[in-house]
């Protein structure tokens, strides 16, 4: 993506050559029909351009064939992708430049090809352009740019390099102008496709990185809260006594938000994975830890939890870190939605299948309600909830868990009175959730 900031002497500025439209010999015509062909059939721009530059070269000479797009609200040029038969390549993927006072402005602005004939005469008069150095020190002698168009929108450029000088004349140019109408709309298909995964991957990053960010110094916030709280620094008043309280329980609330976030970030990313273990005891591998951490929010809602759960060992095969997660969210899920000094029962069924189920008193849902739940980032809109802050996570990252695990989870509620969230896991587990376990270790 050769850059200057002064009038260019060496570079060839061609129009529409109109005159030569349909004068192709038979092994351009063929070239071009097999481009777009393969073109209507590539998935990835990646493919796109390897086939073009594959069937290319038999009428187009180019040693390197790349694409750039608009950024930055068209103010910036990005390399995408290039394909070259020689490598290193100096000119990659993220390069990018400034548009305004380049010569790709004034390609992009006139709907112009461009041809530079000689790089090395080019560089000397624009000693600054580091994109022409770069391609240079790859060996780069000529260059053909056109701009690329979708919809009647700029979308980018389409270059063609070879390793020989003067390579290129009007007759390139008219093809690379076809090669180009051809590859618009598949390029633009394909390039907002990446732009979404781009911009998911982003999100995912970001919310790993500030939950991960946010989880230590949360708490270590509830940690002195409740040293200052419990009066192991001196006796405090009560006035002082309830803001320390308050500023522990926020605190909880907030570490339970970053709890579910890198929970999803790791879901998300494909972190999140089922690693079934035998003979894994469901209390003191997962039910324990989860309510060590839900006990203080029950403690502040004067909530009780009533217990039905067999004797003895609760032996199943699962991911225990995982369950320990489920039941983190459906504990958390009941004391959040349930009534102030109410009680919370945890029921458990052992045998050919795990059948777990929690149930709160309180306002419940409506039954046309019921398709909102588990979904991400989902809430049931009711004044009932309005007080009652969630962000419809951890019902998402829960249903996510118990399908991989091969079983199944809904819930029931008699509006105004009760919910209970049901889940099932059959034991032992299903042999697919043991191939997935295998496939992720190889």
């Amino acid at each position: 993506m050769p850059e200057e900031q002064s009038p260019i002497p060496v570079l060839a500025d061609f129009p529409q050559p109109e005159g030569l439209a349909g004068d192709f010999s038979a092994a351009e015509e063929e070239a071009l029909a097999h481009v777009s062909l393969k073109i209507e059939e590539g998935k990835s721009i990646e493919e796109i351009l390897q086939v073009l530059f594959d069937h290319v070269q038999t009428v187009i000479p180019c040693d390197r064939v790349g694409l750039a797009f608009l950024a930055d609200d068209d103010s910036r040029v990005e390399a995408h992708v290039a394909i070259a038969n020689y490598g290193p390549l100096r000119l990659q993927r993220g390069y990018a430049a400034d548009l305004q006072g380049s010569s790709l402005e004034r390609v992009l602005r006139s709907g112009r090809p461009r041809i530079i004939g000689d790089l090395d005469l080019y560089a000397r008069a624009h000693p600054n352009s580091d994109s022409t150095h770069r391609l240079m020190r790859e060996g780069i002698r000529s260059s053909m740019t056109c701009p690329l168009v979708a919809g009647g929108r700029p979308l980018g450029f389409l270059f063609f390099s070879s390793r020989q000088p003067n390579a290129y004349t009007e007759r390139e140019v008219l093809l690379e102008l076809k090669v180009a109408q051809r590859l618009g709309r598949a390029v633009e298909k394909a390039y907002r496709m990446d732009q979404v995964e781009a911009s998911k991957r982003a999100y995912l990053e970001l919310l790993a990185f500030v939950s991960h960010e946010l989880k230590n110094p949360l708490a270590s916030i509830i940690s002195e809260g409740k040293v200052l709280e419990e009066g192991y620094l001196g006796p405090m008043n009560e006035t002082r006594r309830k803001i320390v309280s308050k500023m522990v329980r926020k605190a909880e609330f907030l570490l339970g938000l970053v709890r579910e976030y890198l929970d999803l970030a790791r879901l998300e990313q494909g972190h999140l994975q089922v690693h079934p273990r035998k003979g894994a005891d469901l209390w003191e591998d997962s039910i324990l830890p989860a309510l060590e951490i839900i006990q203080p929010q029950m403690d502040e809602k004067h909530m009780t939890l009533v217990r039905k759960i067999p004797e003895g060992r609760l032996e199943m095969e699962c991911d225990p870190a995982l369950m320990s997660i489920v039941f983190i969210n459906l504990l958390g899920n009941a004391v959040k939605y349930g009534n102030e000094g109410g009680a919370i029962e945890l029921s458990l069924e052992t045998g050919t299948t795990l059948r777990a189920s929690v149930t709160n008193e309180g306002p419940g849902f409506q039954d046309h309600q019921r398709n909102l739940l588990f979904r991400k980032f989902s809430r049931i809109p009711s004044p009932e909830f309005a007080s009652r802050k969630g962000s419809g996570v951890g019902l998402y990252t829960t249903w996510w868990i118990v399908n991989r695990h091969g079983g199944k989870i809904w819930a029931d509620s008699e509006p105004g009175r009760w919910a209970r969230f049901t889940f099932e896991i059959p034991q032992p587990l299903p042999s697919f959730v043991h191939m997935d376990f295998q496939e992720t270790q190889q």
